[in-house]
C-alpha cells in the first residue's frame, strides 16, 4: 500500500487552510502544538485536541459534517473503520455511538494518529485503535465511513478504495462523502464497474454526494 493510502479530506479550498501537506507526509513539519477544540459528536458536546499539519484542524469540515448528518446509526458491534481519520471525528463518533464495537482509525499521518489516540482515550473510547494502513484490520469490515482524499488524484484514490472496499463483509456497508464537482458520480461508476460493488446515492447536499456501497442491492 502506498503512503498516500488512508489520508482524509477533499481539499483545502473546501475544508480548511492547512494546504495539502497532510495528504503526503507521515510526519508533517507544521505547527504540532496541540490545542483544544469543542465540537459536537454523537449528539454530545465534547472537547478534543487538534494541531497543525493534519486535515481540518480548525473543526469539523463540511464534507464530514454532511456525512455524519446522513449516515444511519452504526452497528452496536462488529468491525468498523474510519478510513482517513485525521484528528478522529468519524472514529470518535463510532466509538461513542458503539462502545462494544471494534473501531479502527486509519491514516498515514502520524500526528493525526496520535491525536486520534489521545482523543479516544480522553472520551473513554477504549476500543478505538488508530493505526497506519498497513497495520489495519484484515477481518471483514461491517462498516466503513470515509471522506476520501480526492485531491491526491484519481489513481491514488482508486488504489485506496480498491484496498479497503473489497474487505466489506457480505452484509457490510461503506459510506463515502465526495464533492459533486470533484467527480462523485464518476467515482461511483468506477466502484461499480471495477470493484463489482453496488453504489447508491443516499444524499446530495451542500455540494457533496453521500454514497452507500454494498455487495448487493
Amino acid at each position: 500500500m502506498s503512503e498516500q493510502q488512508g489520508t482524509e479530506g477533499q481539499g483545502s479550498e473546501q475544508h480548511g487552510s492547512e494546504g495539502t501537506e497532510h495528504y503526503f507526509t507521515a510526519r508533517p513539519a507544521g505547527d504540532g502544538e496541540r490545542r483544544p477544540l469543542e465540537v459536537r459528536l454523537a449528539d454530545r458536546q465534547v472537547t478534543v485536541e487538534t494541531a497543525g499539519g493534519i486535515f481540518s484542524p480548525g473543526g469539523l469540515d463540511k464534507a464530514t459534517a454532511v456525512l455524519l448528518e446522513t449516515v444511519p446509526a452504526p452497528l452496536p458491534t462488529g468491525t468498523l473503520l474510519d478510513l482517513g481519520c485525521g484528528w478522529g471525528p468519524l472514529a470518535l463518533t463510532l466509538g461513542l455511538s458503539s462502545p462494544e464495537a471494534d473501531v479502527w482509525a486509519v491514516d498515514v499521518n502520524e500526528r493525526a494518529l496520535d491525536l486520534t489516540r489521545r482523543n479516544a482515550a480522553a472520551l473513554g473510547c477504549d476500543r478505538v485503535r488508530a493505526v497506519r494502513p498497513e497495520d489495519g484490520p484484515e477481518a471483514p469490515l461491517d462498516l466503513i465511513w470515509s471522506n476520501p482524499p480526492i485531491r491526491v488524484g484519481k489513481a491514488a484514490v482508486h488504489a485506496i478504495l480498491a484496498t479497503w472496499l473489497p474487505r466489506l463483509a457480505p452484509t457490510g456497508e461503506a459510506w463515502l462523502v465526495v464533492g459533486k464537482n470533484l467527480g462523485a458520480d464518476s467515482l461511483a461508476r468506477w466502484i461499480t464497474d471495477e470493484l463489482g460493488l453496488v453504489v447508491t446515492r443516499e444524499a446530495s447536499k451542500k455540494g457533496f454526494r453521500v454514497l452507500r456501497v454494498t455487495r448487493q442491492s
